[in-house]
């Protein structure tokens, strides 16, 4: 969840980090700190934001050619200074900084309390430090053994970075479970737990894989196996600009990322669909059609808003292939021993492709002779690492915590597979894989009318900010679009929100529903509109509030709503691209008008790299 940045070479340090953790506060905010050595290792951190980290070393003298820096998301100890990384050995000489949790961090900490160490802070990162540190005091020859030695014993997820007073000119890194990427300059480099600090100063940037250490000079990258053997870094050449990662002229990014949707879906579509020739053409489908196309059954995994985009899938994927599909929350499918067979096909649907419980489920099911097909968006991600097919989603970077064009972004190819293998499968008739094919070539025009709706939304958060909860009604394809507006709201805005089937609201909702309730229906123009006419006119009865995301000219919800938004008119099983993207801006802006910090919800981080 943490987000860590380092940097070794010949520029000052500090400058480097600081705008490295500011790029990395969407994985946490609680605390924030650095370490740097020039001669004498010196450690700041600061319970809160960057900024307050900042603004307390106004005037410092904070010269250094070598440094560490981290901004936390609490998983071990309360946000406080004293919990804040780096954390320091009890010799003064070592830092670290540490994104993970050690599990087994009790016993080893009795062990140590027993040999008269003594603890600054509640975290379970100062613990492994003192580990390494007693090792390497009493056990190692140097600090690279001493590491290999205490990663042994532990268990867990972590990436850790530690600088040493005694060898300035060299980094110590380590990872399992948890990313890091190395940028590399010219007698320089750049450690981070993604590519968003280091894209402005280098695009040659290495991963480094699971149990691989690094140990990092100024001019040197050595990086080493389980057994001490070197390897040779893999190096990649980023495809990110600079742009991206900045708000270019928006408030916020998520607002930002909202209205880069339209660009998102196309970039997502382009050099894939080609709708004047009837064609998709994705590599990772290609390549395994056969396979795809025998699979008895197909399993969705994913988390939050990527167990949404799954949930329609699902729809989708039956609808157009008539395979069985089942979805599943990863921290639920890695625990409950799920039956596996060969042949099996596990989509894996991930932002950031680093997602803790997504992995796990992936390897176990990879185990047991399943097929992993990843969608993600991040190049070079664990997931796409250990996937043996996949998508990328070309969405950008996504620096709000909250995802939306993310989102949209993988159900465009999820749409794509499902079509595609639909077609080849022959469940879908030509006829319809062409209409399909030019709806969702019209989609980035379509999301670009719905944006435009902004300030008519704007209006309505406006009006409903103060409410206590929220209901989000959906049939259909539009029931994981209701589900995904009641998430955006509740991670934006701390209103209480839930979503449910519309059918399902007399199954127990509709005894919330009061005068003060704002009731969200999803009632794009399809199979089911008549019915969910019937719903709102239920929720009318009992006073409650009708706010509706309806098809342009639809007269019979624009009668019994109060507020109404128009999006443009879709092929039903696509218009969900569309209607969610109202939800998003309601969400927005009622955190805005509750002057909530959008961008960064309170209790939560962009990637959940630990359980």
């Amino acid at each position: 969840m943490c987000g860590i940045v380092a940097y070794i070479g010949s520029r000052e340090a500090y400058p480097i980090i600081l705008k490295g953790l500011q790029r990395l506060e969407y994985r946490g905010y609680d605390s924030a700190g650095v370490a740097l050595l020039d001669k004498e290792l010196a450690v700041y951190k600061k319970m809160g934001k960057v900024a307050e980290l900042e603004s307390s070393l106004i005037g410092t003298n904070l010269h250094a050619q070598s440094g560490i820096g981290h901004t936390r998301w609490a998983t071990h100890g309360e946000p406080s200074d004293r919990n804040a990384h780096p954390h320091r050995s009890s010799s003064g000489k070592l830092a670290m900084v540490h994104n993970g949790i050690i599990e087994n961090f009790a016993p080893i900490k009795k062990e140590l309390l027993q040999k008269g160490y003594e603890f600054e802070s509640d975290t379970d990162t100062e613990v492994l430090l003192h580990f390494i540190d007693d090792i390497y005091q009493n056990d190692a020859n140097n600090l690279e053994e001493a590491v290999r030695i205490a990663l042994k014993r532990i268990v867990g997820a972590y990436v850790i970075i530690l600088l040493d007073q005694d060898n300035p000119d060299t980094l110590i890194a380590a990872r399992k479970g948890s990313p890091l990427v190395i940028g590399i300059g010219k007698n320089e480099h750049f450690l981070a737990s993604d590519a968003s600090p280091i894209i402005e100063y280098t695009k040659e940037v290495v991963y480094i894989n699971d149990y691989e250490m690094a140990i990092v000079k100024p001019d040197e990258l050595i990086l080493k196996n389980p057994g001490n053997e070197r390897i040779t870094p893999f190096i990649t050449k980023l495809d990110m600009e600079l742009a991206a990662i900045e708000k270019g002229g928006y408030e916020h990014f998520m607002l930002k990322e909202i209205f880069e949707q339209p660009t998102a879906v196309f970039d997502c579509l382009r050099g894939r669909l080609d709708a004047k020739k009837g064609t998709i053409t994705m590599g990772g489908i290609d390549q395994h059609l056969d396979l795809l196309r025998e699979a008895k059954r197909i399993i969705i995994v994913g988390c939050g808003t990527s167990w949404h985009a799954g949930l329609l899938a699902e729809y989708v994927l039956e609808e157009l292939c008539r395979i069985p599909v089942e979805v599943e929350y990863a921290s639920e499918f890695r625990y409950r021993n799920p039956v596996i067979n060969p042949g099996d096909v596990i989509i894996a649907v991930s932002q950031s492709g680093e997602t803790a419980d997504t992995l796990v489920a992936l390897e176990n099911a990879k185990n047991k002779g399943a097929f992993i097909f990843g969608v993600v968006n991040v190049v070079g991600s664990s997931i796409a690492r250990l996937s043996q097919a996949g998508a990328y989603t070309h969405a950008g970077p996504e620096i709000g915590v909250a995802s939306t064009k993310a989102f949209t972004a993988q159900l465009t190819v999820l749409y794509m597979i499902a079509i595609k293998l639909g077609y080849s499968k022959g469940t879908l008739s030509k006829e319809r894989y062409q209409h399909l094919i030019n709806e969702l070539a019209m989609v980035p025009d379509k999301i670009q009318d719905a944006l435009n709706e902004a300030a008519s939304i704007e209006n309505l958060a406006k009006k409903h900010q103060d409410a206590r909860d929220f209901l989000f009604l959906g049939r259909g394809y539009n029931f994981p679009i209701a589900l995904e507006g009641a998430l955006k709201l509740k991670e934006i805005s701390y209103i209480h929100a839930e979503g449910y089937p519309a059918a399902e609201m007399k199954h127990g909702p509709i005894a919330l529903v009061e005068e003060s309730l704002p009731v969200v229906f999803v009632a794009t123009r399809d199979i089911y509109h008549e019915k969910l006419v019937s719903n709102a006119r239920e929720i009318k009865a009992r006073k409650g509030q009708v706010l509706a995301v309806i098809t342009e000219n639809d007269d019979l919800f624009e009668e019994i709503a109060d507020d109404t938004i128009s999006v443009p008119a879709a092929d039903e099983l696509i218009a969900p691209l569309i209607s969610v993207v109202p939800l998003q801006l309601l969400a927005y802006y009622t955190g805005l008008a509750k002057g909530l910090d959008v961008d960064k919800p309170r209790n939560l981080a962009k990637s959940v790299t630990v359980e």
